[in-house]
């Protein structure tokens, strides 16, 4: 088995934590490849990849004779929306103590939306994952998965569906998202979410309806997220091409 990319995104998660709070915390610039690469005990092309991800998302910047520039204004941002965070992780990033306060499991089928999302004949068997999320204590993120049930494999407990609906995906489906398209769109919240989130019919919530894709181009399951006003603050960074 190979554990570089396991071990990357190890890394990747230290060389962030130096950046906002470690030995590089008062740097502008990290050190030269060479040095780093020797400190975190890594080849320089593994680096290299590390590098390349964080310049991706914005938290440094690489300048031919200058070096690798970290960027604070985006380090110091507190939730991003552009990269995809597992919900108690989001939630600990915002300040607060995460939990998940249920997950309901139901048996259903594909109606016409659901079928054109997953790439299935109407009617198809689905399995329905539905989860509330809290942060100290009050209804934060409420979340409904949907996978093609002819994917899912015998053998998971609730306690399974409490984690990320990604670990649930690779174990029991055999499938891994590689990507997503998310729309994001304001709603109010209806009678049965009004319930849920404990708030008034009518409140403002986020909705997000996403569909993952493995490597291929596959959907491989959608969901639908509501997200309380007041907890996060949720901000996008956008590089002009």
């Amino acid at each position: 088995m190979d554990h570089q990319p396991a071990q990357s995104k190890t890394i990747r998660t230290q060389l962030l934590a130096a950046m906002r709070e470690g030995e590089f915390a008062g740097c502008e610039r990290l050190p030269r490849e060479s040095v780093l690469a020797e400190r975190l005990g890594i080849s320089r092309t593994q680096l290299r990849d590390i590098l390349a991800s964080l310049e991706r998302e914005g938290f440094i910047t690489r300048r031919h004779g200058v070096g690798t520039i970290i960027n604070r204004h985006v380090l110091d941002v507190q939730t991003r929306m552009d990269i995809e965070l597992e919900f108690l992780d989001m939630i600990a990033q915002s300040g607060h103590t995460g939990a998940v306060a249920f997950v309901r499991v139901s048996d259903g089928t594909a109606d016409e939306e659901l079928a054109h999302l997953l790439h299935l004949p109407v009617g198809a068997p689905v399995l329905r994952v539905a989860r509330l999320c809290t942060a100290d204590g009050k209804p934060a993120i409420y979340c409904e998965d949907v996978v093609d049930k002819a994917l899912v494999r015998e053998g998971y407990s609730i306690r399974d569906l409490k984690l990320p609906i990604f670990h649930f995906l690779r174990r029991f489906c055999g499938v891994s998202p590689y990507m997503d398209l998310t729309d994001v769109r304001p709603a109010a919240a209806d009678p049965a979410l009004a319930e849920i989130f404990s708030v008034p019919i009518g409140t403002p919530l986020l909705q997000m309806d996403e569909v993952d894709f493995d490597i291929d181009g596959r959907p491989v399951f959608c969901s639908k997220e509501y997200f309380i006003d007041g907890i996060f603050k949720l901000t996008v960074m956008r590089k002009k091409l």
